[in-house]
Parts: C-alpha cells; sequence; structure tokens
C-alpha cells in the first residue's frame, strides 16, 4: 500500500533550515488531521519566536490550546523578558510532572530547548535523552556538542541515521558532528551545507554553516563573503554577528561595528562580555556552531 504523502514536510523542512518567513508563509496546507493541525501552528509559532514576534505568539496562544501550544507560547515568553524566566521554568517543571501531558514531545522539547538556553545541559538531557522525535534526537546532539561530549553526540547521530538517513534533521546533525569531530571531516561537514544550498533557499542557518566549516579549514575571506550575505538576509542573527566578529580577527580587520551590533542584539553573548583574542574567540565562536 502506498503511504500517504507528507502534508507537512516542507512545512518542517523550511523550519530545519531557517528558512522562517517562508514557513510563516506557506503554512496553509489544506484537509489536515487534527493532531498535523496542531504540529503546524506550533511550527509556524515556533518560526515566529525564531524571527523574535515573541509578543504574537504570547497574544495568539490562549488558555483553550492544545498542550503543544501552551508549551510553544511558554518558549515565548521565556525568551520575551527576563522578568518570565522564573515563572516560565516553574511551569515548564509542574507540566513535566503531571502525567496526563508531561511525555508530550513538543513539552520536552521546550523544555530542552529552554534549559539549553540556561546552559544546564544535564537538566535539559533530563527531559529530552528518551528521545522518540527526530528534533528530540537532534536536541540531543546539539546539547552534547554543547557538553564537549562529541561521544555521547555520535552514539545519538548513529540512532537517527538508522531512522532515516536523509532526514534534513539528520543531516544536521551529521554537519555538527563532523565539525565537532574536525580533520577530514570539517570538508564533509562543510558539502552537507553546500547540498543544502543548492537544494532549498539559502537561509542564515545554510551559510554560517559553510562559513564555519571554511572558518575551520583557515578560509577566512571566503567565511566573510558567506557570512556578509547572511548579514544581508538578517542583520540582527547573533551567529552572524559573532562568527563575523571571529573572522575579522583573524583576518586583521577592525570587528568593532559588527561587536556593537552583537551587543544590541544580544548583550549576554560571550563575546561581547569577555574581551577575547582572537584565538580565544575562535575556539568558543566554533563551539557554539548548530
Amino acid at each position: 500500500m502506498a503511504m500517504a504523502p507528507d502534508m507537512l514536510f516542507n512545512l518542517r523542512n523550511n523550519f530545519y533550515l531557517g528558512a522562517y518567513q517562508a514557513a510563516i508563509n506557506n503554512s496553509d496546507v489544506p484537509n489536515l488531521s487534527e493532531d498535523d493541525a496542531i504540529e503546524r501552528d506550533c511550527l509556524v509559532y515556533r518560526s515566529y519566536i525564531a524571527l523574535g514576534s515573541y509578543q504574537l505568539v504570547i497574544n495568539e496562544v490562549d488558555s483553550s490550546a492544545a498542550t503543544p501550544l501552551q508549551a510553544v507560547k511558554l518558549l515565548a515568553l521565556y525568551l520575551f523578558s527576563p522578568d518570565n524566566k522564573e515563572s516560565t521554568i516553574s511551569s515548564i517543571r509542574e507540566w513535566l510532572g503531571d502525567a496526563a501531558i508531561g511525555n508530550n514531545p513538543i513539552l520536552r522539547l521546550i523544555a530542552g530547548t529552554i534549559f539549553m538556553h540556561e546552559q544546564d545541559y544535564h537538566e535539559a538531557l533530563k527531559y529530552t535523552n528518551d528521545g522518540r522525535t527526530m528534533e528530540l534526537y537532534a536536541l540531543n546532539v546539539h546539547i552534547f556538542l554543547k557538553m564537549n561530549r562529541s561521544d555521547c553526540a555520535e552514539k545519538q547521530l548513529r540512532v537517527m541515521q538508522q531512522i532515516d538517513e536523509d532526514h534534513t534533521l539528520t543531516q544536521l546533525a551529521t554537519a555538527w558532528v563532523n565539525l565537532a569531530v574536525g580533520g577530514s571531516k570539517v570538508q564533509e561537514a562543510y558539502l552537507i551545507f553546500q547540498d543544502f544550498s543548492e537544494k532549498y533557499q539559502m537561509t542564515s542557518l545554510i551559510l554560517n554553516g559553510k562559513a564555519v566549516c571554511c572558518m575551520h579549514m583557515g578560509n577566512f575571506d571566503e567565511a566573510e563573503s558567506f557570512l556578509l550575505e547572511a548579514l544581508n538576509k538578517d542583520a540582527k542573527d547573533q551567529e552572524t554577528l559573532a562568527n563575523l566578529v571571529v573572522c575579522c580577527l583573524h583576518l586583521g580587520k577592525h570587528s568593532a561595528r559588527f561587536l556593537s551590533q552583537l551587543k544590541l542584539s544580544d548583550p549576554e553573548h560571550m563575546l561581547v562580555k569577555q574581551g577575547l583574542s582572537a584565538e580565544e574567540s575562535f575556539d568558543r565562536a566554533i563551539q557554539t556552531v548548530g
């Protein structure tokens, strides 16, 4: 029997690769089941969050919405204001302890995302480590790399490869792990991002991926060109600005303008808070990729 087409494939793919506005613009998918409609709405609201439109999500998701949407609203509240952090973390712990909803994969994904923002990686893994969805597996890979545990990240990646080697998230996670491993694997990571750029809409995420691979290989001029292209797409993207600061330091160029933009975008960013040498900045920046 032929499998039913995946109605949300393009929407998911746009979201995974950072084409957030495209995800929003092309979200009107007809004839969805109730569960698919909820997933669609979650992806749309998460795209708005990625674009910084926290208030829109807070306003539109009301108390009668399904659990996954309520979880997404919590993420918007958490990111909207530092004043909300304590209450949102308290709420998410309470919901995770509720037998009726505690195992919801979107709730666990949001919990992992929030605790990763808090840099409480062990707490994040407590809720994400069971996996069960490709997004949770990919988040685990990301968390393990943040912890400098590329061995654990590789184990999670193997699970993803067994489920679907060609899945966009499997390919992204492969690139992240290859960058962490370094050496000849960096070229393989570059080819993954190059493949994305040929198949799909070019995004800041893809351009930053290519740029970081170039930086690993010592090609800072090429990296700079990718990053300036990414900056044209989103002048406030913290990843792009941080990578440009590092790139300029290695090229012997002034990085103050990009550092000032980064400070406006994220006053808490490690490159803003610490006066780092070029080498230290590079080492730290490449740890944040993904």
